[in-house]
């Protein structure tokens, strides 16, 4: 991906499709995808959020406002594709807005176009934002070559939702009557879910399946990663997937929707949250961010449902493995933003990061480590029980098309949907998603 031309990375992000129906990041209301913002405000503020997220962001930048007493001008633009277009024409035609959300997943190509700000300066430094302020893993994802070109502002993961009155019937469930009993690699894995049906539900887990790619993709690449490194390297130009671990993990994932018939193979999102919504299913597989969604529904009875989150324990290798991507905060590059405009960007950067205890109550681990440490957000459940998962991340592999909402994830999920609705055997995956891989890393980024 060196030398990547800001013209080859616009091409790139315009000929890609939007895939991010069913992401973590809410609708779009505004799809303009030509110029930048007039400086209107002190700060020029760009972001995908819509829903929850997107409320409880318009709450941190009020509560930045009114503490600095700096105007912020927010917008909220299309979700995926349409998104980064439009920020990389406005880098491109020197009108960016001063700061900008971008997934650490999209960051690389959009620092190797040179349309990013370095972040780790002594402007950065001189307000506390230091790498050893933030998680690990996110610092590291914000980090390309060798500068760092992104603050991040949460991590993200897909993790493990459980019915908490199932549980203690299916007698997985620590002395407090509300843990889960440690678990260790696939086989008490499968046991526990096995137990979840054997105590009354109508399946053991549920995952959204059909027509849900990018869901399909996260869980496969925890798997996954357990065994295997990354499945494409060398900024995505070769295929570095290890055959008899994928195949492994496609075995494995078939199991649990087929032969042992514990989850259905064929669920699509409805089906996944109505399901788990009316307690027919001990455990959901999905990303952090569902968390509102579940919260204050009622069972068929009247009773609320109660249920926990936690991270996935080490399935098919030794460790835990938990898929994730971050928000970040960019601020794009500019040769014509004042001094003072910069100073103000960053000031807000840092007001942000502050804030993100109340970024936590859509379900997001926040990766400012103070907040992260904070009785603010310790407090806050379940989001606090799953902070491991954070430094257990692992990101789409670096490349040109992967990343929130790409053909890339679109691709492979469709392939791992159809093992796990068993229309293709384990090693029948393999051969498809090399064959799909070998597609991506030969194309050039269109020019």
């Amino acid at each position: 991906m060196a030398g990547l031309s800001r013209r080859s990375f616009l091409a790139a992000a315009g000929g890609l499709t939007l895939a991010g129906g069913l992401s973590a990041c809410g609708s779009p209301v505004v799809t303009s995808f030509t110029g930048g913002q007039p400086a209107t405000a002190d700060v020029i503020f760009w972001h995908l959020f819509g829903g929850g997220d997107g409320a409880n962001m318009a709450t941190m930048v009020q509560q930045f406002q009114k503490r600095t007493g700096l105007s912020v001008e927010a917008t909220l633009l299309s979700w995926g594709n349409p998104y980064y277009t439009k920020l990389a024409l406005s880098a491109s035609s020197g009108r960016p807005p001063d700061v900008a959300i971008s997934h650490l997943s999209r960051l690389p190509l959009l620092a190797e176009a040179a349309l990013l700000e370095p972040v780790d300066t002594r402007r950065f430094e001189s307000v506390g934002i230091t790498q050893d302020k933030f998680t690990p893993a996110a610092w590291k994802k914000a980090t390309v070559g060798d500068r760092v070109y992104a603050v991040p502002l949460d991590t993200h993961p897909f993790v493990l939702f459980y019915n908490v009155a199932l549980a203690k019937k299916a007698g997985i469930v620590t002395s407090n009557g509300r843990d889960l009993q440690p678990m260790k690699g696939k086989d008490d894995f499968i046991a526990a879910i096995k137990a979840m049906k054997d105590a009354g539900g109508q399946y053991g887990a549920v995952c959204s399946i059909t027509a849900d790619p990018s869901t399909c993709w996260r869980l496969f690449s925890m798997v996954y990663a357990g065994l295997a490194g990354p499945i494409v390297s060398d900024g995505g130009t070769r295929v570095t997937i290890d055959r008899g671990a994928m195949e492994e993990t496609f075995a494995f994932l078939q199991s649990l929707t087929g032969k042992l018939g514990l989850m259905p193979s064929s669920s699509t999102s409805t089906t996944a949250s109505t399901l788990f919504s009316q307690g027919k299913v001990g455990f959901l597989f999905d990303g952090e961010w569902q968390i509102p969604t579940y919260r204050g529904v009622k069972l068929p009875g009247g009773k609320a449902l109660d249920f926990n989150v936690v991270p996935f324990p080490a399935l098919l290798g030794p460790k835990p493995v938990a898929y994730a991507d971050s928000h970040s905060l960019v601020v794009p590059k500019s040769t014509a933003r004042p001094a003072q405009r910069e100073t103000d960007a960053i000031r807000f950067i840092k007001g942000l990061l502050d804030e993100s205890a109340i970024w936590a109550g859509g379900g997001h681990i926040p990766a400012w480590l103070p907040v992260q440490t904070s009785r603010a957000f310790l407090k806050q459940k379940p989001q606090s029980n799953y902070i491991q998962a954070a430094f257990h991340a692992i990101y789409d592999p670096v490349a040109w098309y992967t990343g929130a909402g790409s053909d890339f994830q679109t691709a492979m999920g469709s392939v791992i949907s159809s093992v796990l609705s068993g229309h293709t055997t384990p090693k029948g995956g393999v051969d498809a998603m090399y064959t799909s891989l070998k597609g991506f890393s030969t194309a050039r980024p269109p020019v």
